[in-house]
């Protein structure tokens, strides 16, 4: 569920507010209206900077070192900068190092030489070509008496000078390059230094590593704190010839008491009033425990807006279903409950709600697995295990299992449709929810008129059925919009039957996923387990050997691959056609109160 919101209006004289705001920040339950839509060079300033601390201290994290003693008195942000500074002269002596790995690998076949004896062979009007010539090539040079002297050799390739005197062109049939700048040893020197250098940068780094992510991470929140200061102030109405400063915020219910003991010890001026639909509310969400946990999965979509329901509580029993459906493996669903569950034993305590969750998507696999009849990868229905052959018939074979993701589907659009009504009568009133409820008068009569006959309770009366469409399509096509004139609402209704129709059959179609994706779970154990039944008949030595490690690695991959499927599909299940049949809006924005990062 949504929490209430109050909207508050402080009146504060201008020499006051400072201390106001400080004390305000303290409290941490007020979440600030921002009326500027840019903000100020100052505040871009600092989000740079927290980003670039959050970036470092990251950076710093991933660094095996020692712990050093804890740098307390000191400048955060001065150290910001010195790794700032580290890190780019560390990237610009990397390519440095590459460029002179290069030049060495050039300059390595020609070994050491003298630049400045070949200046002055220059200069004595004696050239050297630098050359290059398969070895057969080189011989055939020799015995032409051409002045040329071997360097080295390198599998069929001689490195070699050519002596000239003048500058007449002597066609040899080599490839001239041109000459190394150095010589391999100083390049070799060269490298070394910017070696030793990189191992300087990098041990001083380690010593920030080892010493300064505490003070990063204060210097962060002192930053951040200022932000948020900073960002209040420039968000503050100035009334009255800059005497009165005038602040707009928002407070849930749950917090309220607190601000208003407040505001009474402090003796403050303000005004407080209920959300409208105009106001642009931010989002607190409340559920229970079981709830709670499925938070997370509908943040990645959107918060709701804050006139319309929270439907977490609505899709969370959904969402367990269509993963437990869709890994359909009562096995795998058992290591999720005996995994997350030992690992709660030493998880912080901020993981624990997603280990939690784990547990129950493992319960709703254990069930959904027990009813297809899938334990890792054995198809129970075809087994021969004594202990459940009174209960085979039980387990539900491809067909049924089609079936029922049908039913489940068509079960959650009804579902929506339901929601959808309340979520109009509460925003905009009954009448606007005329035509979603006779929607449901048309669905639900259709199903259970088809039960009914099908199963011989009533006859079949056509007329029924009639007078059912006819009812739901008059009220459908006259109400679908009470805000628009008589014509116009016909044209729309028309429309929206079309819609509706082709629309609810194509998202019942979009469930056979469920079905989909647990077959294709299931048929993968089986063929890994097959697999492994060949390799353990393969070597009576080394075969149970490589049977149990192909089991192992074989059901590990299947369920990270199924279980990647079975998350990300309900999810779009739940995106798409749930939220669309339920008449979800979102767009909310989370509450993030004024308070003091510590």
């Amino acid at each position: 569920m949504i929490v209430t919101m109050h909207k508050y209006t402080f009146l504060v004289f201008y020499k006051e507010y400072k201390k106001f705001l400080e004390s305000l920040q303290q409290l941490g339950v007020l979440h600030v209206v921002e009326k500027n839509e840019t903000v100020s060079d100052e505040i871009k300033q600092k989000y740079v900077q927290i980003n670039q601390l959050e970036k470092i201290i990251q950076f710093l994290t991933k660094r095996e070192t020692i712990q050093y003693k804890e740098i307390q008195d000191a400048d955060g942000t001065k150290i910001m900068h010195e790794i700032v500074a580290k890190q780019n002269e560390l990237e610009a002596l990397a390519l440095d190092l590459d460029e002179t790995k290069k030049k060495f690998q050039k300059a390595k076949p020609w070994g050491d030489f003298s630049p400045e004896i070949i200046q002055k062979l220059e200069d004595e009007n004696i050239h050297l070509k630098f050359l290059i010539a398969s070895k057969k090539k080189y011989l055939d040079l020799i015995d032409s008496e051409i002045s040329v002297e071997m360097i080295s050799e390198h599998g069929n390739l001689v490195y070699f000078i050519l002596v000239q005197k003048g500058n007449e062109e002597i066609a040899i049939g080599a490839d001239e390059i041109k000459q190394p700048e150095l010589p391999s040893s100083e390049i070799e020197n060269k490298i070394k230094e910017i070696e030793s250098a990189i191992a300087q940068i990098n041990e001083d780094i380690d010593v920030h590593a080892g010493s300064s992510i505490s003070l990063l991470k204060q210097c962060k929140n002192e930053t951040l704190n200022s932000l948020k200061f900073e960002n209040v102030i420039f968000n503050t109405a100035v009334e009255a010839n800059e005497k009165l400063m005038v602040l707009e915020g928002w407070v849930p219910v749950t917090k309220k008491t607190l601000i208003d003991e407040f505001l009474q010890k402090n003796n403050l001026l303000f005004v407080t009033e209920n959300a409208t639909l105009k106001d642009k509310v931010p989002i607190l969400l409340k559920n229970n425990r079981f709830s709670k946990l499925f938070e997370p999965v509908g943040s990645m979509f959107s918060l709701p807006d804050y006139s319309e329901l929270d439907l977490t509580i609505f899709f969370a029993p959904f969402f367990m279903m269509f993963f437990g459906f869709c890994l359909g493996d009562a096995g795998y669903g058992l290591l999720f409950i005996i995994g997350a569950g030992l690992y709660k034993f030493k998880a912080k305590k901020e993981i624990k709600p997603l280990l939690s969750l784990i547990q129950f998507l493992g319960f709703a696999t254990i069930i959904f697995g027990s009813i297809s009849g899938t334990f890792f990868g054995i198809n129970l229905i075809e087994s021969e295990i004594s202990l459940i052959t009174d209960y085979k018939s039980l387990f539900l074979n491809p067909d049924k299992m089609f079936n029922l993701a049908l039913f489940l589907g068509g079960l959650q659009i009804i579902y929506g449709l339901f929601i959808k009504t309340v979520n109009q009568i509460k925003q905009y009133g009954f009448s606007y929810s005329l035509a979603t409820i006779d929607w449901l008068i048309v669905i639900l009569g259709g199903v259970i008129y088809t039960v009914l006959t099908s199963t011989e309770v009533i006859p079949q009366n056509k007329t029924i059925l009639y007078i059912i469409l006819s009812t739901g399509g008059f009220f459908i096509i006259f109400f679908s919009d009470p805000e628009i004139n008589i014509f116009s609402r016909v044209g729309k209704g028309i429309w929206d039957i079309y819609s509706t129709v082709t629309g609810i059959f194509g998202d019942l179609l979009s469930y056979i996923r469920l079905f989909a994706l647990g077959l294709s779970s299931a048929i993968l154990g089986f063929v890994i387990n097959d697999i492994a039944m060949q390799i353990l008949g393969a070597s009576k030595i080394f075969g149970p050997v490589f049977f149990v490690i192909f089991l192992l690695l074989g059901h590990t991959l299947n369920i990270l691959i199924s279980s990647l499927g079975s998350f990300v599909h309900p999810m779009r299940l739940t995106f798409v056609e749930f939220y669309k049949n339920a008449g979800f809006k979102g767009g909310g924005e989370g509450y993030k109160p004024f308070s003091k990062q510590i």
